[in-house]
C-alpha cells in the first residue's frame, strides 16, 4: 500500500492543481464540440450542454443586460462550470464507490489486505489524534481524555449529524450572501437588493 501511494502521489498532485483541472476541463468541453457529430453517443450530452447554458445565458439576460461582448463570454464561462461541476460530481461518486470496495476487501480480507488497509489507516488516525494529544494535560489519564474527546461513550460521532450540518452551512452561506447584498446596495451603485427581489 505505501509503494502504491508512493507511486500515485505525483499524478495525485498534479490532479489537484486547479490549472490542469481547467485544462482537462476545456479539452472535454472541446472534444464534445468536435466529436459530437461522428460520435451519437456524445451528440446528447453536447446538445444538453448547449441548452442548459442557452438557458441559463437567458435567465440572466432576463435580469442583466447582456451585451455583444457579455454573450460569448458568459456562453464560455457557463460551460466550464457546468463541466466543471460534473466532473466534480464523478469524482466524488467514484472516491465513494472506491472507499466502499476498500472497506469490503478489507472487512472480508479480499487478497490478504485487511493489515495493509488497517495499518494504513490506523496511521491516518494515529496523525489526527496527535494534535489532540499534545494538549493533554499531565494529571488527565489518556484513556480519560479519549473517552472525553476522542469518542463519546454512546458510540455516536462527535459531531452534529450530516443534515445538520447542511443547514447550518446554507443558512451561514445565506446570512454572508444578504449580507453582501445589503452592502453593495447601501456603498456601490449597484442595485443588489433590487436583483435579489426580482430573482426571488
Amino acid at each position: 500500500m505505501g509503494a502504491i501511494r508512493l507511486l500515485a502521489a505525483p499524478l495525485r498532485r498534479l490532479a489537484s492543481s486547479r490549472l490542469v483541472q481547467l485544462a482537462v476541463v476545456v479539452a472535454i468541453i472541446l472534444a464534445l464540440d468536435h466529436y459530437s457529430y461522428d460520435y451519437a453517443v456524445l451528440r446528447p450530452l453536447a446538445e444538453g450542454l448547449k441548452g442548459l447554458v442557452a438557458a441559463s445565458v437567458q435567465l440572466f439576460s432576463d435580469y442583466f443586460r447582456v451585451g455583444i461582448l457579455t454573450d460569448p463570454v458568459l456562453q464560455v464561462a457557463l460551460m466550464i462550470v457546468y463541466v466543471y461541476a460534473v466532473c466534480l460530481l464523478i469524482f466524488w461518486l467514484l472516491r465513494l464507490a472506491a472507499q466502499s470496495l476498500i472497506d469490503i476487501a478489507g472487512r472480508s480480507n479480499f487478497l490478504w489486505l485487511r493489515n495493509a488497509i488497517a495499518r494504513e489507516r490506523g496511521i491516518a488516525a494515529y496523525r489526527a489524534w496527535l494534535p489532540l494529544e499534545r494538549i493533554r494535560p499531565p494529571d488527565c489519564a489518556q484513556d480519560k481524555w479519549e473517552q472525553l474527546f476522542a469518542w463519546p461513550p454512546d458510540n455516536k460521532p462527535p459531531y452534529p449529524p450530516w443534515g445538520q450540518r447542511i443547514l447550518r452551512a446554507t443558512i451561514a452561506y445565506l446570512v454572508v450572501f444578504a449580507l453582501a447584498a445589503i452592502l453593495l446596495q447601501l456603498f456601490t451603485p449597484l442595485p443588489a437588493l433590487v436583483w435579489l427581489r426580482r430573482l426571488i
